[in-house]
């Protein structure tokens, strides 16, 4: 009996480890899902379905990389800001066009789409290393273009697109003007036992319980948490209450700690948004919370929030900004019908 406990209990270790080890070997392909079941890697359609302006853009970050891109130029052309538009982790741009559609209209801004390598028609394979190279490519082009107010660019990220947008930012602050982040998680490590539970005893951000003995071995830990609280510029938080993917606590999380040391952070959440369908059933309150946000902190030439010391504001003081913002964005929202007649991807993270 003893012998058959004891290769029973051999065998679910080596089937654990054989899991565990599966699991480490093709973590990217959890992480990153460039092409959604049933559908190809190519774009299915171009912004020219939409009637957009636009320009295909070929790039190579510094690693070489051939990465691809849109420029979607505001028609007629406008001086408004250019939105550096980061996708979540699945599927690609073209998947993005109806919400970068509205985007334009409500915002009158331009939009540079990125495609990741290995996605769209992007070369090479996704990893966290390898897509902080893009996304610094991406925004040095937008720097050298001459049709672009390159004191006037914002970053938007939704979940996966908010840890790279954040790197990003982070890594540029005199390049970047602003960071509007939707549905972002904290770590990669944290959601690791969200998506996985079973994994929570084993890799985990630092709220977690668990030995954490697998953390090494995460290639793509996108530690959103580490990088919010060093970024000085002004940032927009976006939560959708129903997020069914990221669980809301990690905007609210994400927003304390940038609060800490940056007094440009404003927080908005929507009773009724989900991971995908924040900017959709929110109706024009989250299209106005965004314009507003632009207006304050992105107008004709960038404030200098990098250098500015950092300066305790009162409680009063910044529920009194919140809610000016509350107030202004409540008193012109309209039903979700008037703000598009388009229905949000399905895509995730």
């Amino acid at each position: 009996m003893t012998s058959w406990m004891k290769a029973l209990a051999y065998g679910a270790g080596g089937i654990a480890v054989a899991g565990m080890a599966t699991l480490v070997a093709f973590q990217e392909r959890l992480v990153y899902v460039p092409v959604l079941p049933g559908l190809s890697r190519a774009y299915t359609i171009t912004p020219s379905r939409f009637h957009l302006d636009y320009e295909d853009v070929w790039l190579r970050s510094s690693d070489g990389v051939r990465l691809h891109a849109w420029f979607l130029k505001h028609s007629p052309p406008v001086l408004g800001p250019t939105i550096l538009f980061f996708q979540e982790n699945a599927g690609n741009i073209a998947h993005r066009l109806e919400f970068v559609r509205i985007m334009m209209q409500k915002l009158h801004c331009n939009v540079f789409m990125l495609s990741y390598r290995g996605y769209g028609a992007s070369d090479g394979y996704p990893s966290q290393h390898g897509i902080t190279k893009d996304a610094q490519a991406a925004l040095d082009h937008l720097c050298n273009r001459s049709d672009v107010d390159s004191s006037r660019i914002v970053i938007f990220g939704r979940s996966l697109g908010g840890a790279v947008g954040s790197v990003l930012a982070w890594n540029n602050p005199d390049k970047v003007s602003a960071l509007i982040l939707e549905n972002t998680f904290t770590s990669i490590l944290d959601m690791a036992g969200i998506m996985l539970p079973f994994l929570k005893w084993f890799i985990g951000g630092r709220g977690s319980k668990g030995p954490k003995v697998l953390n090494c071995l995460v290639r793509s830990p996108w530690s959103t948490i580490d990088v919010i609280g060093k970024i000085k510029q002004p940032i927009l938080f976006l939560s959708g209450l129903k997020d069914e993917l990221v669980p809301p606590s990690h905007m609210r999380v994400l927003y304390d700690k940038a609060t800490e040391h940056n007094n440009h952070c404003l927080f908005f959440d929507f009773p009724d948004g989900m991971h995908m369908d924040t900017w959709f059933s929110a109706g024009d309150r989250y299209w106005r919370t965004i314009q507003l946000f632009l207006h304050q902190y992105v107008q004709d030439s960038r404030l200098n929030f990098k250098d500015d010391p950092m300066e305790k504001e009162s409680t009063g003081h910044k529920a009194g900004q919140r809610g000016a913002f509350e107030a202004a964005a409540e008193a012109c929202q309209l039903t979700v019908s008037t703000c598009s007649s388009g229905q949000p991807d399905g895509s995730k993270m």
